[in-house]
């Protein structure tokens, strides 16, 4: 971008601004957001809000936040190998991704001639220099794009922009299902390889040329800053209010446990959101109104808070089971399926999950 002594700015390229939507279509992308508090080491299980770990290996990993960033920042999503896989098996793959809801895209006219070119930006910090992959596929992962960039020097946080032209093919979502799923390799099997810079009908996630991250138990890496926009040209990161960005993530999951802390851990019975007290001998019941309209009608999971269990933790009383009832997008019931006991206290803590 060049200014001129008028302060006009001009640049290459095009940039394309929708008037419906912000800019950047990825939720949680500088990783400020991690409700759940905890790591993710088993496939497909999320850990930093919105990103969730792709992994199938005979090594071991983790996912999860960091406090390592460039300037500007002040979170990192990181990838921390632990068993080291020195030899990739055809079938294996690690990385993390972000499935984009296809309200989120809708704009972009993909699957049709209109369809509109993208640009992926973000900061990237790894122990391991060479070839990397981004990957973009459909939710039927019937067509994917993926696209190489090159870490040039270990352990130092650098900025890179992939351009990806809009796919005239394939079946694109536009509702409150996955219309897109944008994921950071770093180890594929060749069973998931392709070649770079084309959309190919089926399901991949790297290039014969990506790194294997797995190979050192010393390995990490580190991504923030991703952004996803339209037009060909990658404008400085989109910064969002907190609480805004925290209830783009409460649209996919939110629990009553205290921010940060992880479900099923013992969080003390007087942390609880639910409690209730009944003098009567009969059945009880508690009703949540979810912070945030969920994308569609969540899983509850309910936890005791004294001993993480799925009943009422009591004070005073027996431990009824629960029954979830009730449950839409915008709040759930939860009730004990059985009579308690006089002058007790009762508490519950839950979760609800309608992530992608």
């Amino acid at each position: 971008m060049v200014t001129d002594a008028s302060g006009n700015v001009s640049f290459g390229g095009t940039a394309a601004m929708s008037s419906s939507f912000l800019r950047n279509r990825i939720i949680n992308g500088d990783m400020r957001v991690f409700q759940r508090g905890a790591v993710a080491t088993t496939n497909a299980v999320y850990s930093v809000d919105r990103w969730a770990l792709g992994f199938t290996s005979t090594g071991t990993t983790q996912l999860g936040q960091s406090q390592v960033f460039p300037t500007g920042f002040t979170d990192s999503l990181i990838f921390d190998v632990g068993t080291a896989d020195t030899s990739i098996a055809a079938s294996e793959f690690a990385f993390m991704f972000q499935h984009i809801e296809g309200n989120n895209i809708s704009d972009l006219s993909w699957g049709g001639a209109n369809a509109k070119s993208v640009t992926l930006s973000f900061w990237v910090y790894t122990t391991t220099i060479g070839t990397f992959c981004v990957t973009l596929r459909n939710a039927p992962a019937t067509l994917s794009y993926i696209a190489e960039y090159t870490v040039s020097v270990a352990n130092t946080w650098e900025y890179k922009t992939v351009t990806v032209p809009g796919p005239t093919t394939a079946t694109w979502a536009t509702n409150n299902a996955t219309g897109l799923i944008v994921g950071f390799t770093v180890a594929v099997g060749t069973t998931f390889q392709t070649t770079a810079n084309a959309w190919n009908a089926g399901n991949f996630l790297g290039t014969s040329n990506q790194v294997n991250l797995l190979a050192s138990s010393a390995n990490e890496f580190r991504v923030t800053g991703v952004q996803l926009e339209v037009g060909t040209v990658a404008t400085p990161f989109e910064r969002q209010i907190y609480s805004n960005q925290l209830a783009q993530c409460q649209r996919y999951y939110s629990k009553t446990f205290l921010y940060g802390t992880a479900p099923a851990q013992n969080a003390g019975v007087t942390a609880s959101l639910f409690a209730c007290s009944y003098t009567v001998n009969q059945p009880i019941a508690v009703n949540w109104k979810y912070p945030a309209t969920m994308r569609t009608a969540p899983t509850i999971t309910t936890y005791s808070p004294d001993n993480a269990s799925a009943n009422w933790s009591t004070q005073g009383g027996s431990r009824p089971t629960v029954a979830v009832q009730s449950i839409g997008d915008q709040g759930v019931s939860i009730r004990g399926t059985t009579a308690v006991l006089v002058n007790a206290s009762y508490e519950i803590h839950a979760a609800a999950d309608a992530e992608l």
